[in-house]
This record gives structure tokens, C-alpha cells and sequence, in this order.
């Protein structure tokens, strides 16, 4: 039988030890900075957008298990979407873990997997802050984009 929570932890763990896209870009089109200080989280993300579309995402920084998670499946899925597809994501994965029933969950994809978070409220904040850094390097806001 498939256990959501199991595949939960493993995604955490296989994200966390073997990060996708960790680095910087050397000369990245878009920039933001983060701080969780309730974790210590941090994370500087670089993207190239060109015409539109992220051609590349990388992150790089330190954090609990969750952040790094979040931040490296972020990366992953949002290669090669458009700025707008890259909004959208964001408000969906946000609603999603931060409000009480998500309407569309599928449309997440392997997102999907970090719904587990929910059971930690605490967490939350671990998960969003690469996607809240991400809207902040999407609107060009140069300020560091803090979870508090």
C-alpha cells in the first residue's frame, strides 16, 4: 500500500543529503536572499529568465532538512516554466500549506509530497521560504525576504 508519509520522509532525506541545483549562477538575471529565524534556514537563489522562461535555478545556503527539500524540488520543476507558470506555482503551494483544504493538490505535482509539513505547523515556514525568496527575485525586490 502507498504511505504518503513514508514517501514524505524519504524525498526529505534524498533532497536534503543530494541537494538538485545547489550553487550559484554566475551571472544570474534575477536574485533574492531569505532568512528563516526560526530555524536558521538560509538561502541565496540566482535565476537566468530569458524571453520570459527560468532557463536555469539554483540555490545555495544552509538549512534544516525541509528548507533544503523545498528549495531543491522547487528547482527541479521549475526549470524551463515562464515567469507566469512560476507565480502560479508559488500561490498554489503556498494555499496549500497554509490554508486548511487544498482544492487542487494533483496540480503540485511532486510538490505534492511535501504536504506532509502540514502536520508540523512549525515547518511551514521551512518549506515557503525558498518559493517566498522566489517571488521576491521574480519581482526584483532587493530587499533579504525574512519568514517573520
Amino acid at each position: 500500500m502507498f504511505d504518503l508519509r513514508t514517501l514524505y520522509q524519504e524525498v526529505i532525506v534524498d533532497h536534503n543529503r543530494q541537494p538538485r541545483n545547489f550553487g550559484r549562477l554566475p551571472h544570474p538575471s534575477h536574485h533574492a536572499e531569505g532568512f528563516n529565524p526560526l530555524c536558521g534556514d538560509q538561502i541565496d537563489l540566482d535565476l537566468d529568465v530569458r524571453d520570459g522562461v527560468i532557463d536555469q535555478i539554483k540555490f545555495e545556503g544552509h538549512g534544516c532538512a525541509i528548507s533544503t527539500a523545498s528549495a531543491s524540488l522547487m528547482t527541479e520543476i521549475l526549470t524551463g516554466k515562464t515567469i507566469a507558470q512560476a507565480e502560479e506555482l508559488f500561490e498554489s503551494f503556498h494555499d496549500a500549506l497554509t490554508k486548511e483544504q487544498c482544492d487542487d493538490i494533483e496540480a503540485l505535482g511532486k510538490l505534492a509530497v511535501l504536504m506532509g509539513v502540514k502536520d508540523y505547523p512549525a515547518r511551514i515556514k521551512c518549506a515557503t521560504l525558498a518559493w517566498h525568496a522566489l517571488h521576491a527575485a521574480l519581482n526584483r525586490d532587493q530587499q533579504p525576504v525574512s519568514t517573520e
